[in-house]
């Protein structure tokens, strides 16, 4: 399984990026897929999530702002980032794994198994 995330750049704060993550092929079954971020000087966490039946989960500080979404048809997943801030600034990396993830572990990276190279997403106040 490989993935490719494109979308990334510099925006001003208050500004919008749409973040994809192309998937080669998805697992067999029911899968997971979620968005992490890692800023500078901090931990990488997990910020959204979605499964094979469209459940969704969002970490606190992207919740009302960020949208994940996902095209079966095209193997790809999309993050909507709108009210972007300088918090915001990371490297945003997609991942998938097989099964459904209990919303518990969905923004866990010990349930997935690929990841993507990732893409830089700069915001400036």
């Amino acid at each position: 399984v490989k993935l490719v995330e494109s979308g990334g750049g510099s925006v001003q704060a208050g500004g919008s990026l749409r973040l994809s993550c192309k998937i080669s092929r998805y697992f067999y079954g029911p899968y997971s897929v979620a968005w992490f971020r890692r800023a500078p000087g901090k931990d990488r966490g997990g910020i959204a999530s979605i499964n094979s039946d469209g459940e969704v989960n969002y970490a606190d500080s992207v919740m009302g702002r960020f949208t994940i979404s996902n095209d079966d048809a095209k193997n790809t997943v999309y993050l909507q980032m709108n009210s972007l801030n300088a918090e915001d600034t990371a490297m945003y990396y997609c991942t998938t794994g097989a099964g459904r993830a209990p919303l518990t572990l969905s923004l866990g990276a010990a349930w997935y198994t690929a990841w993507g190279q990732g893409t830089q997403v700069t915001v400036s106040s």
